[in-house]
């Protein structure tokens, strides 16, 4: 079959490897110079199937009114709030107060552990040479934290992930860049889970997906999708690179009309699949079908770590979780990034200096004096949030219209199982896990 895929982050390049090791005739468009641009750029890192968990539970809502009007808080709301804004926040607030969050939870453990898997295993058969290490540690720094975060570990417990709980030395064992006299109540160990380099993998695994004939068409906004017995992609090239007429965070800018001096051109595929994150619902709009997936922002924070060759120890071995935050510090190579919090509303062009102040408390709390901060690099991404946790993977009843949407900030974590999935449905064969509960029927809203 000839397939598009519409969006060159980590969902859209694996998918588009998935398609082509599965012998289809793949072409991808990306409105960016390159693939992992956007989202899949300047992540944390975390594949953490045991901590992938949907967001719609019975105790968010309070934690996020005790939030509000905290100094350093884990997700904060910034207006203006338009109106998909104001929809996507009432629907999530139905899905904390219904009864199946355990089963969502455990729809995005299947999913998470199988991403796992197959991450692994193209690491291993592809030989990618990525920044990666295993094993994450979650920090806990009082005995009220640990409390709070019992139903966790409970939920851990039931779904089968192996933890450790450790005390303070056992965390400075296995963490010994931690810094000695912070306040560490408790630390859970995660010895499976790894952090590794979103963006490198991406890169790499898109030459292998060239390899195999997939083509990838930068520097193209695709402007819609006309279904039909056959349904065709229009697509609009710039003449000019992007970096010419768009700043780095300024992403949803459209280009200057006075520097398109041609018409959109229309190419026909046999299948269209839809990567494109919250922009996805532009496109499906017009097509009848409306999805509530909105634009959460996450900051991360990179810079080189200090004295690497006097101290080896210097900064996280893998991946350390400060769970009173939601941050995580992340070792890639020679680096330290710092990554976490949630706005809901406000823009991407915008970053909010208390978010990023944030970041630089929970990396002085656990590792101070670690990194050159006078060399820092800080991005502002969009995380693809549907309002009760897990993706939609799956037709989407429309003619030819596949999607691949809605990962959240777990997008490096289930990327490359999500499109072995959609890899295997669209071929007509059946996934290697159940789906069940990951279609787009829990949403189904034509306009």
């Amino acid at each position: 079959m000839r397939v598009a895929i519409i969006g060159a982050g980590i969902v859209g390049v694996t998918s588009a490897y998935e398609l082509a090791a599965s012998g289809h005739a793949v072409t991808v468009f990306e409105r960016r110079g390159s693939a992992a641009a956007e989202s899949s750029f300047a992540n944390a890192g975390l594949v953490s199937p045991g901590y992938v968990a949907p967001w719609a539970t019975p105790d968010m809502p309070g934690q996020v009114l005790r939030h509000l009007f905290s100094k350093h808080t884990p997700l904060r709301m910034k207006a203006p709030f338009g109106p998909s804004s104001l929809g996507w926040m009432w629907q999530w607030w139905r899905a904390c107060a219904a009864q199946n969050q355990r089963s969502q939870r455990v729809r995005l453990h299947r999913l998470a552990h199988y991403s796992k898997d197959r991450l692994q295993l193209l690491t291993r058969l592809l030989d990618l040479d990525y920044e990666r290490s295993e094993g994450s540690l979650v920090l806990l720094r009082t005995a009220e934290d640990l409390a709070m975060a019992e139903p966790k570990l409970n939920a851990l417990k039931e779904l089968g992930v192996r933890f450790e709980l450790l005390d303070k030395a056992g965390a400075l064992t296995v963490e010994p860049g931690l810094d000695a006299g912070a306040e560490i109540h408790a630390g859970v160990r995660l010895a499976h889970d790894e952090v590794g380099n979103c963006r490198q993998f991406a890169l790499l695994l898109r030459e292998k997906a060239e390899r195999l004939g997939a083509r990838f068409c930068f520097h193209t906004t695709v402007q819609a999708i006309e279904p039909g017995a056959r349904p065709g992609v229009t697509r609009v090239y710039s003449p000019l690179e992007e970096s010419t007429w768009r700043s780095a965070d300024a992403v949803r800018d459209d280009p200057p009309t006075d520097v398109l001096p041609f018409e959109p051109e229309t190419e026909t595929f046999d299948a269209v699949m839809v990567c494109a994150g919250a922009d996805a619902a532009a496109l499906l709009v017009p097509l009848g079908l409306r999805l509530p997936i909105a634009p959460v922002y996450g900051y991360s924070v990179t810079a080189p770590l200090r004295h690497l060759d006097a101290h080896p120890d210097v900064g996280p071995r893998a991946v350390v979780i400060d769970e009173r935050y939601k941050v995580a510090i992340s070792r890639f190579g020679s680096r330290l990034r710092v990554a976490g919090g949630a706005e809901l509303g406000g823009s991407l062009t915008r970053h909010h200096r208390a978010s990023l102040e944030t970041l630089y408390k929970v990396m002085d709390d656990w590792f101070p004096g670690a990194a050159h901060m006078s060399q820092a690099q800080t991005w502002k991404g969009i995380n693809p949030m549907l309002p009760d946790g897990p993706p939609v993977l799956g037709e989407s009843g429309i003619p030819g219209v596949w999607l691949n949407l809605g990962h959240g900030s777990s997008g490096w974590a289930l990327a490359c199982g999500s499109a072995r999935i959609l890899a295997d449905m669209l071929s007509r064969q059946v996934p290697a896990i159940d789906t069940e509960g990951l279609g787009v029927n829990r949403f189904l809203r034509r306009t």
